[in-house]
């Protein structure tokens, strides 16, 4: 990381999720690829995005010999293979009980009842914006002074509004959970405290690496 820090340097990762936004993977690495699994490994195997898959080696054998990524493709033939011995019950024996849980799991003593009583929790509160809403809607009004916020340029994401991956210890989502005795290291993710308002509505626009215009060379 201080590498990349003091070089600023463009790294990237090959990924087969669909979290291919600026920073969700990690909050230094700028570009994602997005690949099927065989080819993330081939890429992870290879150690650099800038390789040709179909010319350059991707590593050598242990005794030194290049090894290409047709010498670990699949055949047909292995793939068919492969697809013959998976069968339903292979499927209802691991999935059958998935919400029974281990013996880990059952042995959790946790209060019944139909809510959460965590009214501690930093993972989950009871947001209070519903409270006294009526069900017929106020007449629509105009917005008068209201006050720009951000202007931003282009390629703006869903995930530079309202991210969903780490939390900086410096941003206001950060101290409000250091505030409520949560370490850094337990911080988890924006997208895993979704459950609490508190902490999403300061991780609006804290995308690591959104560019407000109306800062001068500020980046997330």
């Amino acid at each position: 990381e201080k590498a990349i820090n003091n070089g600023d340097l463009t790294v990237a990762s090959v990924l087969s999720g669909n979290r291919n936004f600026e920073g969700r993977v990690h909050p230094l690495v700028k570009t994602n690829w997005l690949a099927s699994p065989p080819l993330v490994v081939a890429y992870a195997l290879a150690g650099n995005v800038q390789c040709n898959l179909t010319t350059d080696p991707l590593g050598q054998d242990s005794d030194g010999n290049p090894v290409y990524l047709k010498d670990i493709w699949p055949s047909q033939a292995d793939i068919a293979s492969a697809v013959e011995k998976v069968n339903t019950e292979m499927f209802r024996k691991e999935y059958g009980a998935v919400f029974e849980g281990d013996e880990t799991w059952k042995a959790i003593k946790v209060p019944e009842g139909k809510v959460y009583e965590w009214p501690e929790s930093t993972y989950i509160q009871h947001p209070p914006f519903f409270e006294g809403m009526q069900r017929e809607p106020d007449a629509i009004e105009d917005v008068k002074n209201a006050r720009i916020l951000a202007i931003l340029g282009d390629s703006v994401t869903t995930d530079h509004i309202s991210p969903a991956g780490s939390i900086k210890p410096d941003s206001p989502a950060g101290r409000y959970l250091q505030e409520h005795g949560v370490k850094p290291i337990d911080f988890n993710s924006y997208g895993s405290r979704r459950g609490n308002h508190e902490v999403m509505m300061r991780g609006t626009f804290a995308n690591v690496r959104i560019k407000n215009e109306m800062l001068d060379g500020v980046v997330g």
